[in-house]
C-alpha cells in the first residue's frame, strides 16, 4: 500500500485481505477471472433528503415520513450516521461517480441550461461505470442524470453513454430537474390556476366529473368516487382532465399534451446499448408517469433481463422530494394517509406535508423494486422481508445533498440548508446492505464522504482505485466498516465544496431572492427560482418588486440589495456565497464563504471572504450544529480549539492547492500534448461550440483554444501522464443536441 497517495489512510487490515474476506478477488494490474462471483451493485441515489428528514437516523422532526422499507434495508445493513455529500445536486453526483472533489471535476454546483461543458463531468474521467467495466460489469442508470446538460454538451442526448453507462432511461431536462408545474392542468384553465397541475374537486373550485383524455386518443368520463379529486386520478394515470365536459372526438384543440409538468410530464430520453437514442414524446404514457415510478419500472425490466453470470451496476436516481413539490400517486402512500388532493403546492406549509408524502412514495417504490427483482419478499402483513445473504447484490443508498430550507425538520437550521456547506446542507443519510456486511443493524459514526462510495464500488469489484485511476482520487475506503464492526475511523477529515459554474464569457446564474432577506445564485432559470418560492431578478423578471430593472436583469445578489436601497425596498441581509468550502475533523469544523456582499456605507458590492470555526457533533436528538461561530465572540480560542483550528486550516489549504491549473489538458492525463490537440480537433469538428476543449470559456471551440494548447505543450507533467486505462474508451460523439 502506497501511503504517499493523497488522502489515503492505512488500516490494521490490508485492503487485499479485506476484499478476500468479502469473497471478491483482488486485482491490481491485469484483470483475471474472480474466484467467486462478483457482486451486483444497486445504487439508489436520492434527491434533497438530508439526515434531518428521517426517524431512522434519530431525527425527522415532529412529523417524520414513514419509511418502513428503507428501515428494513438499514436493519439488514449499516447506517452511516456521519456522511457528508456536496451542497448541490450536480456536484454531489459528480463526486459520487468519480470519487473526486468538485475542485478536480469542475462541477461546482447544480447544472443549468447555460452552463458550459467545462463545468460538466468530462468524459475522460474514470467514472464508476468505466471503472467497473474493467471487471466485466454492465451498467445502467435510471432516472435523474444531472451531470451534464444537453444544450452545451457535445454528446447531446447521448451524454450518459459517453459518461460510461451501457444503458440509460431517464431525464436530461434543461435544468437537470423536474420542470415547473403546468398550472393550466393540460390546457383546460388559464396559466397559474391549478398549483399542483391537476383540477381540484368541486368543493375547491374544480369539478367532480369530466372527460379524461389520454395520449393515445382515447377518452373516458370520470366521476368522483372517493376522497380524491377525479382530476388528480386522471392526471396520475397520465391523462388530462376536462372538467364538467363529456368526451368528444376529435380531442378538443385546447387539450395540451405537449406542456411539461413537474414530476408527471417529463422529457424522457433513452440511450440504448447499441448506441441509438430515443426521445419519448410527451403523449407516451412513459413520459406521463410519475417520476418516482417510471424509472423503477424500467430498472426492474433491465435487472430481470441480466444473465445470472453477468455482474451489473444499476444506479436508480430518484428526483422524488425535489421541487416542484407535488402529490405522489395515492397508491404509493400508507392507507392511513389523509387525502391531500386539495392542498396548495405553492403554499410553504402544505409543501411540508406533501414532501413527507413524496418521501413515503419513494420508500414504497424502493420496496417494490426489491420485491420485483427477487432481492426481497413480502410478509403476511405486507412488511418487507430482506435477507441480504439470499442474493449476490450490495445495496447502497445515499443522498446527493441536504434538504431544501423550506422543508428542513427541527432542530436543523432552515437558513443553512441545501446549497450551503453547513451541516444541514451536506449531512446526508447513507446505507449499505448486502452479503459482505457483518453484524447487520449497526450504525457507523466515523466520518464518510460521498466520494468514498466510488472506492467501495472498486473494492467490491476487486479494484484498487488508487492504483488503477491515473489521477488524484479523493475517495477513501468504506469496505472495512462492512467487514469489521470494530473498525476505527479511517477518515481523519472530511471536505465539502460548492462554487459557481460559468456561462460563456464569465456570465453566471441570475439572482433569486427567497423571503425578504435571502438571495442565492444557484437557481439556473426563472422557473427553478419560482418553483423554490423565490423572486427572479434576471432576464424576464415579472415580480412587482423587479419592475424597472434592466432588460437583461441584475447580475449579482448584491446588485439586488443596491437596487432595493435605491427604491426604498427591504434590503437583503443574507447573501449566499458564490463559493464555499468546509473541512472538519471529529469535533471541529471550518467554513469559508466567498461572496459579493452589500456594503451599506457605499451602497455598492464588496468582495468578501469570511472564515468561521465551529464545534459540532452528531448527537441524537439534538446535534450540535454549526451555528455558534467560535471566532465571532472576540474571546481567544483555548488551547484545544486553537490546535484544531490550526490543523484544519493547514489541511484545507493543502486540499485547495492540490489541483493546480493545467490549461490545455483536455483529456485529464496531467500533461498538455498531442493527445489534447486530437481532442480539440474532435470537438471542433463535431460542434465548434461548447466543449471541454473550449479552454478560454467563450462558448466556442476554435483556433483560440488551439493556440492555448500549443502555448502550454509539455506543461503540467505528472507521474501518471501516460497511464490512461482501457476503460477510458468512449463512443464517438453524436450530433444530437
Amino acid at each position: 500500500m502506497d501511503s504517499s497517495l493523497p488522502f489515503r489512510q492505512r488500516t490494521a487490515v490490508t485492503l487485499a485481505s479485506l476484499i478476500a474476506l468479502a469473497g471478491v478477488a483482488f486485482v491490481c494490474g491485469p484483470v483475471h477471472a474472480a474466484q467467486t462471483p462478483l457482486p451486483n451493485i444497486l445504487l439508489i441515489v436520492m434527491d434533497d433528503i438530508g439526515i434531518d428528514q428521517w426517524k431512522l437516523f434519530g431525527y425527522g422532526g415532529a412529523t417524520p415520513a414513514a419509511t418502513p422499507n428503507i428501515d428494513a434495508i438499514a436493519a439488514a445493513g449499516i447506517k452511516f450516521h456521519n456522511l457528508w455529500a456536496m451542497p448541490a445536486c450536480s456536484n454531489g453526483r459528480a463526486t459520487l461517480f468519480t470519487g473526486r472533489y468538485p475542485l478536480r471535476t469542475h462541477v461546482y454546483t447544480a447544472l443549468g441550461n447555460n452552463d458550459l461543458a467545462n463545468f460538466m463531468v468530462n468524459p475522460n474521467e474514470v467514472t464508476a461505470p468505466n471503472l467497473l467495466r474493467q471487471r466485466g460489469y454492465k451498467s445502467a442508470l435510471f432516472g435523474k442524470f444531472h451531470m451534464g446538460i444537453q444544450s452545451n454538451n457535445p454528446y447531446g442526448y447521448g451524454m450518459v453513454r459517453a459518461f460510461g453507462f451501457d444503458y440509460f432511461y431517464g431525464w436530461l431536462d434543461a435544468t437537470g430537474d423536474p420542470s415547473s408545474i403546468d398550472g393550466t392542468a393540460g390546457g383546460v384553465a388559464p396559466p397559474g390556476t391549478w398549483s399542483c397541475g391537476f383540477v381540484r374537486d368541486a368543493n375547491h373550485g374544480g369539478a367532480d366529473s369530466g372527460a379524461c383524455y389520454s395520449g393515445n386518443n382515447t377518452c373516458a368520463v370520470m366521476s368522483k368516487s372517493g376522497a380524491e379529486a377525479p382530476g388528480r386520478v386522471c392526471r396520475d394515470a397520465g391523462g388530462i382532465f376536462d372538467p364538467n365536459q363529456p368526451c368528444v372526438n376529435p380531442t378538443p384543440d385546447y387539450i395540451n399534451f405537449a406542456t411539461l409538468s413537474g414530476h408527471y410530464v417529463s422529457p424522457l430520453t433513452i440511450n440504448n446499448e447499441d448506441g441509438s437514442i430515443e426521445q419519448v414524446p410527451s403523449t407516451d404514457i412513459r413520459a406521463r408517469t410519475y417520476r418516482g415510478t417510471d424509472p423503477v419500472d424500467a430498472a426492474i425490466n433491465w435487472i430481470n433481463q441480466q444473465p445470472a453470470s453477468q455482474p451489473w451496476m444499476v444506479s436508480l436516481a430518484f428526483a422524488t422530494a425535489h421541487t416542484p413539490v407535488m402529490q405522489p400517486p395515492t397508491q404509493l402512500l400508507p392507507s392511513s394517509e389523509a387525502d391531500t388532493s386539495n392542498l396548495d403546492c405553492s403554499n410553504s406549509l402544505d409543501q411540508r406535508v406533501i414532501t413527507n408524502q413524496m418521501e413515503e412514495a419513494l420508500d414504497s417504490e424502493v420496496g417494490r423494486l426489491l420485491v420485483a427483482t427477487g432481492l426481497a419478499s413480502r410478509g403476511q402483513n405486507g412488511q418487507l422481508i430482506y435477507r441480504p445473504n439470499q442474493s449476490n447484490t450490495v445495496i447502497v443508498m445515499v443522498t446527493d445533498n441536504g434538504s431544501l430550507g423550506t422543508v428542513v425538520k427541527a432542530p436543523f437550521d432552515t437558513s443553512q440548508a441545501k446549497s450551503s456547506v453547513y451541516q444541514t446542507g451536506v449531512w446526508c443519510p447513507g446505507i449499505v446492505a448486502g452479503p459482505p456486511v457483518k453484524k447487520p443493524g449497526r450504525q457507523v459514526n466515523a466520518m464518510v464522504n460521498i466520494a468514498d462510495l466510488y472506492q467501495l464500488f472498486g473494492e467490491l469489484a476487486g479494484i484498487d482505485v488508487h492504483q488503477n485511476v491515473p489521477r488524484t482520487v479523493d475517495a477513501q475506503s468504506i469496505l472495512p466498516y462492512l467487514l469489521n464492526p470494530s473498525q476505527p475511523s479511517i477518515r481523519k477529515t472530511n471536505f465539502t465544496q460548492i462554487g459557481t459554474n460559468l456561462h460563456a464569457n464569465g456570465e453566471i446564474n441570475s439572482p433569486c431572492q427567497f423571503n425578504t432577506t435571502t438571495c442565492s445564485q444557484i437557481a439556473p432559470t426563472k422557473g427553478v427560482c419560482e418553483d423554490n418560492g423565490g423572486i427572479w431578478w434576471g432576464s424576464g423578471a415579472t415580480d412587482p418588486n423587479t419592475i424597472g430593472i434592466p432588460a437583461d436583469g441584475l447580475q449579482l445578489c448584491c446588485d439586488v440589495a443596491v437596487w432595493q436601497a435605491n427604491h426604498a425596498q427591504t434590503i437583503l441581509t443574507n447573501i449566499y456565497p458564490l463559493e464555499a468550502f468546509a473541512i472538519r475533523n471529529d469535533n471541529y469544523k471550518i467554513v469559508i464563504n466567498n461572496y459579493e456582499d452589500y456594503d451599506a456605507s457605499s451602497n455598492s458590492c464588496l468582495a468578501t471572504s469570511t472564515k468561521e470555526f465551529y464545534q459540532i457533533n452528531e448527537d441524537v436528538p439534538l446535534p450540535k450544529l454549526d451555528n455558534d461561530n467560535l471566532l465571532a465572540s472576540g474571546t481567544p480560542l483555548n488551547r484545544q480549539q486553537k490546535k484544531n483550528y490550526d490543523a484544519l486550516t493547514v489541511q484545507l489549504a493543502q486540499i485547495l492547492a492540490s489541483q493546480p491549473a493545467c490549461p490545455g489538458d483536455i483529456n485529464l492525463d496531467g500533461v498538455v500534448n498531442n493527445a489534447d490537440i486530437a481532442e480539440w480537433q474532435m470537438f471542433q469538428q463535431l460542434t465548434g461550440f461548447s466543449s471541454w476543449a473550449d479552454i478560454n470559456l467563450d462558448g466556442l471551440t476554435n483556433s483560440a483554444d488551439l493556440a492555448i494548447i500549443l502555448q502550454n505543450q509539455g506543461a503540467c507533467p505528472t507521474p501518471h501522464a501516460a497511464q490512461v486505462p482501457a476503460a477510458q474508451s468512449r463512443p464517438i460523439p453524436v450530433a444530437s443536441r
